[in-house]
């Protein structure tokens, strides 16, 4: 009897001759899943140039739409604010056992463990710890997580600052902000998805300058628009003297001809679709944008509030009430400076960190606690994500001079979040018994950045970019959410 593998039932055939007669089949679908890769890619390089700032669905249901990064330039002490240590009252001016020279910046004035000069007390139902530094934010403490072991690897302020905002010391990387709009884009068409508010007190800008809201190698519309709300908000934005709106259209139509025919001709060029784009948004942003920074249209109850009259906080205050406005208009991160790029004009304590602290959040504390209650009787806080913090921390101990202050700690320092899809009222992870080191659950930035991008509903293994070969993304090959923290 002819037995051959062709005339058996199917059932009955051999796994090898199972896989050579369905090999092509197969190969098919790999084939199909390949093509479908690359025609879904194709898809969104087409979407980011014909509109790089449109709304894109997130990769999962995210609780929080939009982000406000409240940035304490110069690393503002843990151990004066938000961690409180008994210890260090009990052992102030003893030496700290092992302690390396060179951990801050100043190995030559290192003084004895220092006692905090602010008294600390427990405010709200979870019975958090607030120094005396923030009466006005200690209300709200039980809208916070407080992540008080976050670490970095850098003591300087410039590859610190780097570090915080794109995830990694060297320039070139894009920043949290441009990852973010460059994933998900801006609800609103009008107004830069990304807009950055620097120190207005003539305190000039952090060390690092733009770079800390650079788009690196994304496509350049996704870096960030910076504000000055001292004097002219945007410069050039305003439309010239005796030139119509229906001239300008016209100007700016030929500009857009000329440009995609160079572009036409040339390539793809990625500078110049920045640009080009950059001409469009700005003539949107001629009528939003006015509108958008007009604080006259808010009540007067709103601007006591925040306290726009207050000499010593109105600056701050502003902003952070144009960081309200801009959030109901749809843009996607918003990131404010307290301090500029000197020592003692930013939270940057080397010298009497009592005054150079009581200062600047004196300046902070009433606005950010404004902001948290406006957001929150608005119905915005549940889907804005506010972040408080700097680029590191302070050594528990003192740097030496005439009124002492604290040197850098790369070690330790604190973060909050408040809103967004955060849980409230908890603290995650701890410092040593001094605040020298962070030794329980541990955060590193790229941890904060994974946490940052899944609360918008993206995971941050995904969210990548292709460059000089290689897939790029904000946590590079680490990260991991600190779930704790999530509602």
């Amino acid at each position: 009897m002819h037995d051959s593998y062709h005339n058996r039932p199917p059932a009955f055939l051999p796994r090898r001759q199972l896989l050579r007669s369905a090999g092509a089949g197969f190969g098919l679908l790999g084939l199909a899943g390949l093509l479908e890769t690359e025609q879904t890619q194709a898809a969104t390089v087409a979407s980011l140039a014909d509109q790089p700032l449109a709304p894109r669905p997130s990769h999962f249901p995210g609780r929080a739409k939009s982000v406000i990064w409240l940035f304490m330039n110069g690393g503002p002490s843990h151990v004066d604010t938000f961690d409180c240590k008994p210890e260090l009252e009990r052992r102030d001016g003893q030496e700290l056992d092992g302690f390396d020279k060179n951990t801050g910046f100043f190995a030559g004035a290192v003084g004895g463990l220092m006692k905090s000069p602010f008294a600390f007390r427990q405010h709200g139902q979870s019975g958090a710890w607030v120094s005396s530094l923030f009466p006005h934010l200690a209300q709200h403490v039980d809208k916070m997580a407080f992540l008080k072991s976050c670490w970095t690897d850098s003591n300087n302020h410039a590859p610190a600052l780097l570090k915080i905002n794109t995830g990694s010391a060297r320039m070139g990387f894009p920043c949290t902000g441009s990852w973010v709009t460059y994933g998900l884009g801006s609800e609103n068409r009008d107004l830069p998805g990304f807009v950055v508010m620097y120190d207005t007190k003539g305190r000039g800008l952090p060390k690092g300058y733009a770079q800390n809201w650079s788009a690196g190698f994304l496509p350049g519309v996704f870096q960030g628009t910076g504000i000055d709300t001292a004097g002219t908000p945007i410069p050039n934005l305003s439309r010239m003297p005796g030139m119509s709106d229906r001239q300008q259209r016209a100007q700016f139509d030929l500009a857009a001809r000329l440009n995609g025919h160079h572009l036409a001709g040339s390539g793809a060029d990625a500078a110049l679709q920045a640009r080009i784009e950059s001409f469009e948004l700005a003539y949107r942003m001629q009528m939003a944008a006015p509108e958008a920074l007009d604080l006259a249209a808010e009540t007067g109850e709103t601007h006591d509030l925040y306290g726009l009259d207050d000499p010593t906080c109105g600056h701050f205050a502003k902003q952070c009430l144009i960081a309200r406005r801009l959030v109901e208009r749809g843009v996607r991160f918003i990131q404010i400076y307290s301090g500029g790029e000197e020592n003692q004009k930013s939270w940057d304590g080397h010298n009497d960190i009592q005054g150079n602290h009581s200062g600047f959040a004196a300046e902070t504390d009433r606005p950010i606690a404004a902001l948290l209650e406006d957001l929150a009787r608005r119905g915005l806080l549940d889907e804005t994500l506010v972040i408080w913090g700097g680029e590191f921390g302070r050594l528990p101990i003192a740097q030496k001079s005439k009124t002492p202050g604290r040197d850098h700690n790369p070690h330790a320092f604190t973060v909050w979040m408040a809103g967004g899809g955060v849980q409230g009222g908890i603290t995650y992870g701890a410092t040593d018994e001094v605040g020298f080191k962070a030794v329980e659950n541990r955060v590193s930035v790229n941890d904060l950045h994974a946490t940052i991008l899944h609360l918008l509903g993206m995971d941050h293994k995904r969210l990548t970019y292709r460059f000089n070969g290689r897939e790029f993304r904000l946590t590079d090959v680490a990260g991991v959410v600190v779930d704790r923290i999530l509602a």
